[in-house]
């Protein structure tokens, strides 16, 4: 995909020198980052860094104390919910959160009550095209899905609205090796059609065999920034013993496997 200088700098969402508090007491310092278009880029970092508070942060759920989040030049700063969404940044939080007493169908509905009807059933047919798994499973009530198919709808919910940048929060915690494989390619393809992709992973082997730019977090600042390529190729980078668990296809250290 090419785009121009223009393009790139009205699609990248940054955050900078960004600032947050939990109940009084501050997550993240000063953190600065770049999603450009068409990219996946990587957040890695041991449990308790501030990776989720960063999402949440961007998603509006959270407020900043210090700092900008933008997406261009258009400031997302302490913006709701619904506004940060309907300029183009779609979360997808930690935990596959669906409604669990509706069916599919209607989860994906659900997540297009901002749009015409037009760009309603567009946006569903592309994410079903994306997940063609979902087209026999739209009467199935939520919880009755595999933990596989569960983040297969949560990320359909995501990209129903044809956002222009996606955060993706823990896509492979609790599934089966097989089933990250699988939602991987997706990933990958949403990227190719120009989307900025925010992926945060608990296994960087996964993290860094999809994304461009890494960067690390670790006590709420961040540690390190550079090319995928570059911590692939100096594992000892990965400072942190969390950073160092084995890949996911290792028995010993992959998370319980769900059915898939």
């Amino acid at each position: 995909m090419s785009a121009s200088a223009t393009d790139v700098a009205a699609a990248t969402l940054s955050f900078d020198a960004l600032s947050v508090s939990r109940a009084g007491r501050p997550v993240l310092h000063g953190v600065s980052l770049d999603i450009p278009p068409g990219e996946i880029t990587a957040l890695l970092g041991p449990n308790g860094a501030g990776k989720s508070t960063l999402v949440l942060t961007v998603g509006g759920m959270l407020r900043p104390t210090a700092g900008t989040v933008k997406l261009g030049d258009r400031d997302l700063t302490r913006r709701r919910p619904e506004q940060i969404r309907a300029a183009g940044v779609a979360v997808v939080p930690e935990g596959r959160r669906l409604l669990p007493e509706l069916t599919v169908e209607e989860n994906l509905r659900v997540a297009t009550y901002t749009l015409g009807r037009d760009e309603a059933k567009s946006g569903v047919a592309y994410a079903l095209e994306l997940f063609p798994e979902l087209e026999k499973r739209l009467g199935a009530v939520a919880r009755s899905l595999s933990g596989g198919e569960q983040q297969m709808v949560v990320l359909a919910q995501a990209l129903v609205s044809r956002p222009k940048v996606m955060l993706v929060d823990e896509l492979s915690l609790g599934l089966a090796p097989v089933v990250v494989k699988r939602l991987v390619p997706t990933l990958e393809k949403v990227a190719e059609a120009g989307v900025g992709v925010l992926l945060i992973e608990q296994f960087a082997h996964v993290a860094l065999g999809l994304a461009s730019a890494t960067y690390v977090l670790e006590g709420g600042r961040i540690r390190y920034h550079g090319t995928a390529q570059e911590l692939k190729e100096n594992p000892d980078l990965l400072h942190s013993a969390y950073l160092l668990r084995a890949r996911p296809d290792t028995d010993a250290a992959a998370p319980a496997p769900e059915a898939n």
